[in-house]
């Protein structure tokens, strides 16, 4: 039995001394960061992409906080369309994620599709530049670098699928609108978001936020795919440029 239990510290080892460390829980987070609390209190609604998938998780890895673990998920595979597109064993070849993290993923993924086409009017709705902020801030506001995505959204608004669309700082030259929009008319989008994020923090939108914002729109126009808003993320903040700059809207 000794000896059993030195080969088992031995194997959790991840230290010079051998000293066994424990995979980060939910519980190890200060009470106000924790997800399942924050669902009890405010509903499943109020908490973020990369939350609900923490709790699906329940435990990190060791230097790995699960919400950190459940974010990178989300970068690494492309967001919930990736994870789901993904086979249980590519899953599994992800270091933090054996077979049973895996298939409750994957079973999870499952549900929430099926209640899409059973119930389409579930849907999560966009309805103000803060809705947005809460699908998408605590995933992109760790980035490293810029990425830009799309909400995809129905005639009511609803959340049709997230599209993370380029990486890199986006210009009107570099930018290739009609990727933008390729996804949006081929799951018959009638309205989007445009999200991107500023790895400095500071999420005011730059000259060339505005440009992009402008070409973004009038090509929307053109396809009949109306542009709601562009939000910007930063470190615990977020800019609609739809409250901003008005003016691109009229």
């Amino acid at each position: 039995m000794a000896r059993a239990r030195v080969r088992e510290t031995a194997a959790g080892s991840d230290g010079p001394e051998g000293a066994y460390q424990a995979r980060p829980t939910l519980k190890s987070l200060p009470e106000g960061e924790r997800p399942r609390e924050r669902l009890i209190a405010a509903g499943p609604g109020a908490l973020s992409t990369a939350e609900l998938v923490a709790i699906l998780l329940g435990t990190g890895l060791p230097g790995e906080m699960v919400t950190d673990l459940a974010r990178n998920l989300l970068v690494e595979f492309g967001g919930l369309h990736g994870l789901a597109r993904t086979s249980v064993a590519d899953l599994c070849r992800r270091r933090g994620l054996g077979e049973a993290k895996a298939t409750q993923l994957k079973a999870a993924l499952e549900l929430a599709r099926r209640l899409s086409v059973e119930h389409p009017e579930e849907r999560f709705q966009i309805k103000s530049p803060a809705d947005v902020a809460s699908l998408l801030q605590l995933e992109m506001s760790v980035l490293e670098q810029e990425e830009l995505r799309v909400v995809l959204l129905d005639t009511k608004n609803r959340v049709l699928s997230v599209r993370r669309v380029y990486v890199g700082s986006a210009n009107a030259t570099s930018l290739r609108v009609g990727e933008l929009f390729k996804e949006a008319i081929r799951q018959n989008a009638t309205a989007l978001v445009v999200v991107h994020n500023h790895p400095s923090g500071d999420p005011t939108p730059s000259s060339e936020d505005v440009q992009v914002t402008q070409t973004i729109r009038e090509a929307g126009k053109l396809l009949d795919v109306e542009v709601l808003d562009h939000v910007v993320i930063g470190q615990q903040r977020f800019v609609s440029l739809k409250e901003t700059h008005s003016g691109l809207w009229r």
